[in-house]
C-alpha cells in the first residue's frame, strides 16, 4: 500500500511510471485510464478524472444498451466523475514500475456518488451497519480453473477442447498443486506485494480447478481485494501464456466454482456475534440469529447478485459442492447457510456465490438483508442436521436468471433498502443479460439437432 508521498517516492526514483485508475463496472470488471505518474500525482490525486456514463449500462462485449433510464443516446452518454479512493493506493507488482488506485463513481454535476455503481452500493451498506455501532467484515473465498494455453488461444478454439492443468481430481493434492506452483506461487507472492494479504492455495475438486484465500478485513476493502484477485490472476496467467476462468459453471461433469462470502459484525474490537445463547449447536447473541434469519430470508429476492449470470445457475445441482436449499447448519457443506468458528471467530458462511458475481454487489445484498434481519428480529429456521440435498421439504434456490430477476424486481424490501433507480437499473442488466443468451445458438442445440431431429 503507498501514501502519495511514497508513490512521489517511487515515481522520482524511477520505478513508477504509470497509475492505473479503475472502477468496478456491473459485472464487477475493472474499468478506467492509464495515467503518467507525474500527472496523476501533480492533478488527478487531488482533482480525479472523467469517464464515460456509458460504462455502467454497456453489455460484456462493451456495446451501449437502450432502456437505460441512466445513460442512453437521448441523453448523449456524457460523463461521470472517477474520485480516486487514495486509501486503495498501491503497487501493482504483476505490472512494469506500475501503481493501481481504485475510484468511486460521481454525479459530474452534484458530485454525489451515482447510487446504482456498485462501490457506492456497498458502501451505502456498510454506512448503515455503522450507523448501528457495527463494522463488518468479511472473506471471499474464490475458486478458478486454470488452462495451459493462452487466453487468445482459447478464443481461437471456441474455449473448446482446453488442456486443464490437471489431469485427476487434485482437492488438497500437493503433488497436483506443484504443477502449478510457477503460476500461483506468482500470483501469491504478487498479491502480498500488492497489499492483498494472502492465507493459502489449495487444489480443489475440478480438473485444473484451484483456490486462492485471502485473508478477511472490512468489507469494502475486501471487495476492493477481491477484485484485485481477479484482475492479478487473470493478467499473470496472460503473461504466462496460460489463462484461468471464473465462470461458476465450466464444464457440466466438472465442479462449478464458488464464491463462498464469510461475514461477522463486530462493535468496540469485540465479534457481536459471539454470545451466552444456545441457538441449535451455536453460543451465539441474538444479533447473530437475527443477521442469519435475515440473510436466509431475503436471499432469494437479491439472488441476482450472487449469481448475475445465464451459467450461474447451472452450478446448482445435488451432490457438487454447491448448495441448491435454503437451509444453514454446523460446519456442514451441503447447507447454502454454514457456520463455522466459535467465540471470536464466529462467523457465518453463504456458499451460495458463484465465482461469477461481481463482490461489491453480494457483499452489499449480504449486509442489506442481515441488517434488515436485525432491524425486523427475523428469526432464522431450526438449524438442520445431515445432508441438505436429500431435504426435498426445503426451499431451493431460485433456478433461472430470470426467475431471480422476477423475485428482484418485485420485491419491497430490495426496493426500500436500495432504492427505485437501482432496482430499475439492474433489472434491466439482468434482462438484457438472459435475452442474449436467449437468442443465442449453443453447442449443445448443434449436438442434439444438427442431425436427429
Amino acid at each position: 500500500m503507498l501514501t502519495l508521498e511514497q508513490l512521489a517516492e517511487l515515481v522520482q526514483a524511477g520505478s513508477v511510471d504509470t497509475v492505473i485508475v479503475a472502477f468496478s463496472d456491473l459485472y464487477g470488471r475493472f474499468m478506467g485510464k492509464r495515467f503518467d505518474a507525474e500527472f496523476f500525482l501533480e492533478e488527478v490525486s487531488q482533482h480525479g478524472t472523467h469517464g464515460c456514463d456509458y460504462l455502467l449500462t454497456v453489455d460484456m462485449e462493451m456495446e451501449p444498451v437502450p432502456g437505460y433510464q441512466y445513460a442512453n443516446w437521448e441523453k448523449g452518454y456524457g460523463d461521470f466523475h472517477l474520485v480516486p479512493d487514495l486509501q486503495t493506493l498501491r503497487l501493482a507488482s504483476w505490472l512494469d514500475r506500475t501503481a493501481l488506485v481504485i475510484c468511486d463513481v460521481e454525479d459530474e454535476a452534484s458530485h454525489q456518488q451515482v447510487s446504482l455503481a456498485p462501490r457506492t452500493l456497498l458502501r451505502r451498506q456498510v454506512e448503515r451497519a455503522e450507523a448501528l455501532g457495527y463494522t463488518a467484515y468479511g472473506a471471499s473465498e474464490l475458486e478458478y480453473y486454470l488452462f495451459r494455453l493462452s487466453y487468445r488461444e482459447a478464443a481461437r478454439r471456441g474455449y473448446r477442447d482446453l488442456d486443464a492443468a490437471g489431469w485427476y481430481i487434485e482437492d488438497y493434492h500437493i503433488l497436483q498443486g506443484s504443477r502449478v506452483e510457477a503460476f500461483t506461487a506468482a500470483v501469491r507472492r504478487h498479491l502480498k506485494r500488492s497489499g492483498v494479504p494472502v492465507e493459502n492455495s489449495k487444489g480443489e475438486w475440478g480438473l485444473g480447478q484451484h483456490e486462492l484465500n485471502i485473508r478477511y478485513s472490512p468489507v469494502l476493502t475486501m471487495a476492493d481485494r477481491h477484485a484485485l484477485y481477479k484482475q492479478c490472476l487473470k493478467e499473470v496467467a496472460d503473461q504466462m501464456g496460460l489463462s484461468v476462468t471464473f465462470m461458476a459453471k465450466f464444464a457440466e461433469g466438472q465442479a462449478g466454482s464458488s464464491c463462498h462470502l464469510h461475514l461477522s459484525l463486530w462493535q468496540d474490537g469485540t465479534n457481536a456475534f459471539a454470545g451466552g445463547e444456545t441457538f441449535g449447536p451455536v453460543q451465539a447473541s441474538p444479533l447473530f440469529r437475527w443477521f442469519l434469519g435475515g440473510w436466509i430470508h431475503y436471499l432469494p429476492e437479491l439472488m441476482v447478485f450472487y449469481a448475475p449470470t445465464v451459467n450461474a445457475y447451472k452450478r446448482y445441482q445435488a451432490g457438487s459442492w454447491a448448495p441448491t436449499r435454503l437451509a444453514w447448519s454446523y460446519d456442514n457443506r451441503t447447507a447454502g447457510f454454514r457456520v463455522v468458528g466459535r467465540g471470536q471467530s464466529l462467523r457465518i458462511e453463504c456458499r451460495v456465490p458463484g465465482a461469477d458475481c461481481n463482490p461489491y454487489l453480494a457483499y452489499s445484498a449480504s449486509l442489506a438483508a442481515g441488517l434488515e434481519g436485525i432491524a425486523q428480529q427475523i428469526e432464522p429456521p431450526a438449524p438442520f442436521a445431515g445432508d441438505v440435498y436429500a431435504a426435498r421439504h426445503l426451499p431451493h434456490v431460485p433456478r433461472s436468471l430470470g426467475e431471480a430477476t422476477d423475485l428482484f424486481e418485485q420485491s419491497e424490501f430490495v426496493r426500500r433498502v436500495l432504492g427505485e433507480e437501482v432496482v430499475e437499473h439492474y433489472t434491466h442488466f439482468f434482462r438484457v443479460e438472459q435475452a442474449a443468451y436467449d437468442r443465442a445458438v449453443t453447442d449443445w442445440e448443434r449436438r442434439r439437432y444438427f442431425e436427429r431431429i
